[in-house]
């Protein structure tokens, strides 16, 4: 039996096909993945994200085990800042990456990938058994509903709904207890995304997700669609975001997918994986995730294998699609460090022919 969210109830009037995505019932499209793509870049859509994962680490010696398990400097961290990390295994490969939000002194609330929550329950499990650090491990994901509003109409439709100054949130910043109109609670906004645009992810409690949905596709107009999976992937794609178990796993540490910026190997403590992901920043790596678009007709799939100009292997697509944004074919690739240069031409192993391809600088739209 697949899971449903709370916005499931909706999803029929508005239209939308769902698919299987990780054990849940989503929806791949509303109106039309290029349509929802669109709106999105030039005006507003809602996401129903509410599978993620939310997991919530209280105690004395939170921020202490956070430190130890992720990528990223924690202490860093104010209450009403989020942060985006990695949590590897000792061998740098990735178990999951999220986002961490300080709620308050000795509260951390983790917003992981719903494929890898049950993973991740585990793995900080088991940690905590091993150190014993006097903290609270507690996995919340059914007391949240996650809707997000993204697009540069994004804050004037959300504002119309709430006393809170949202042009006081910036990026990755958040405010808990956010009054919005005809919820019976309060919602925690926050100016992260997933999509390259400006926009918001608002946590409600699960009674509230469908009254919040309809409410600002009522109020934003004909400047809101709901848009679903298809344009949530072809957008966080174009803007240079990874996806778990795509350019990220077990066997992609953060280094060799680009990532650096949220691996902080200066910070004091000792974090696992740290040896590994260190020595790659220092001497480099073997292969590295690279941006490629297409000189030759075709699009390069997921897993389509890459070859240099005489036909050996050198690496495999993550990702590839034909932009909405751009109207061209483009890929993410990781390839051997030497193909990875700016101008590079490789080959793309399309079903039985051959295609050229041009390595080229990511996000492929800033």
């Amino acid at each position: 039996m697949l899971k449903r969210t709370p916005i499931y109830p909706l999803y029929e009037n508005l239209g939308a096909k769902t698919v299987d995505f990780g054990g849940w019932d989503l929806p791949v499209q509303f109106s039309g993945i290029m349509e929802e793509h669109r709106m999105t870049r030039e005006k507003a859509t809602l996401f129903d994200v509410s599978h993620m994962g939310e997991i919530l680490i209280q105690g004395p010696d939170s921020l202490a085990f956070l430190q130890r398990i992720v990528t990223n400097d924690v202490s860093k961290l104010l209450p009403g800042k989020a942060q985006y990390t990695f949590m590897c295994y000792e061998n740098g490969g990735t178990i999951d990456d999220f986002l961490i939000y300080m709620l308050e002194e000795n509260s951390y609330l983790l917003v992981v990938n719903a494929s890898n929550i049950e993973k991740d329950m585990d793995w900080l499990e088991e940690q905590h058994r091993l150190h014993e650090e006097t903290i609270n491990i507690n996995n919340v994901s059914d007391s949240y509903a996650l809707i997000a509003i993204q697009g540069p109409l994004a804050e004037s439709i959300l504002q119309q709904v709430t006393t809170e100054d949202l042009a006081a949130i910036k990026p990755f910043r958040f405010r808990q207890e956010c009054p919005i109109k005809e919820l019976s609670g309060t919602a925690l906004v926050s100016r992260t995304g997933y999509t390259g645009e400006d926009g918001f992810e608002i946590y409600v409690k699960q009674p509230d997700a469908t009254t919040l949905f309809q409410l600002l596709l009522n109020t934003g107009g004909d400047n809101i669609i709901p848009a679903g999976l298809g344009a949530r992937d072809s957008l966080r794609f174009e803007a240079g975001l990874a996806l778990y178990g795509q350019e990220l796993s077990k066997d992609i540490t953060p280094i060799e997918a680009g990532m650096k910026f949220a691996v902080k190997v200066n910070k004091s403590e000792y974090f696992i994986g740290k040896e590994v992901l260190a020595k790659q920043i220092e001497t480099g790596t073997s292969r590295r995730l690279v941006g490629l678009e297409m000189i030759d007709k075709g699009i390069p799939r997921t897993d389509y294998e890459v070859l240099n100009e005489e036909g050996n292997s050198i690496g495999v697509i993550t990702t590839g699609t034909k932009s909405p944004s751009l109207n061209k074919a483009i890929g993410f690739a990781l390839i051997e460090q030497n193909y990875t240069e700016q101008g590079t031409e490789v080959v793309v192993q399309i079903r039985k022919k051959q295609a050229k391809a041009r390595v080229i600088a990511t996000p492929f739209i800033k």
